[in-house]
């Protein structure tokens, strides 16, 4: 009996070792060229969205939002959109300051979004067109 046993969890766990081997791995990610971002104006109140092309500029308010990637996930797989960006702010003076460099999570808005003063930005989705012409057809 006891032979048994060894035996039977030998086997469970060969079984189980191959269904983890067998297993697909986690899907790639999508590169897309467009971010596209919700920002608020405190002042008044008014929430608009805005698509961006990665390396491009653009501005909200005093901050300038500039994408460096944006990826998503399969749609056979569950969402996860994220984007690396760079938030410039322009100050009174005319100075620009580095105010955000890192990852925007659209599932989680308030855990890296850019909050200022006067302006937030935050990461919504990713796209592979926009209606706005891209930055060389303007």
């Amino acid at each position: 009996m006891n032979c048994a046993l060894v035996r039977f969890g030998t086997v469970a766990a060969a079984f189980a070792t191959a269904l983890v081997a067998a297993a697909p791995a986690s899907a790639e990610k999508i590169s897309n060229p467009v971010a596209v971002f919700a920002g608020l104006d405190k002042i008044t109140g008014r929430i608009i969205s805005f698509d961006v092309y990665i390396d491009e500029t653009v501005q909200f308010g005093a901050l300038q939002v500039t994408p460096r990637v944006c990826y998503t996930r399969p749609p056979t797989e569950p969402p996860l959109t994220d984007a690396f960006i760079e938030v410039d702010e322009i100050t009174l003076n005319r100075t620009v300051k580095r105010i955000f460099t890192g990852w925007m999570f659209a599932a989680s808005p308030g855990l890296h979004a850019v909050d200022h003063a006067v302006y937030d930005v935050w990461l919504t989705d990713c796209k592979t067109t926009s209606p706005v012409a891209p930055p060389g057809n303007r």
